[in-house]
């Protein structure tokens, strides 16, 4: 995984959290006792945050860091419809292997 996608990750986790706990970047800022600067330019990858930062958020947020970075919703939607096409595609493929050799054992009897 590329730098800029955990980056990606971390602002839009960031801010799916923020707004499920009802708070502002200003609110969560005051609680993390750091910047809102701060917080508005992880949300919007202008930065990385250093551990301290994370973990100050963390804890304001109630959170353990790991949910910073868990793959996005939007993620597991996609993955999972390109899942779904390829086991249509294979179960297509099957099901026409399945009745050319049934079709040509019929013509040969």
């Amino acid at each position: 995984m590329k730098s800029s996608e955990i980056q990606i990750r971390l602002a839009e986790n960031l801010k799916r959290v923020r707004k499920q706990k009802k708070l502002t970047q200003f609110e969560l800022a005051e609680k993390a006792h750091i910047s809102d600067e701060t917080i508005k330019n992880i949300e919007l990858c202008k930065t990385w945050t250093s551990e301290k930062t994370l973990s100050q958020i963390t804890d304001a947020l109630e959170i353990d860091i790991h949910t910073l970075f868990l793959p996005i919703a939007s993620s597991f939607e996609k993955q999972l419809f390109e899942d779904n096409q390829q086991i249509k595609a294979n179960i297509i493929e099957n099901l026409r292997q399945f009745l050319d050799l049934n079709l040509k054992r019929m013509t040969e009897n």
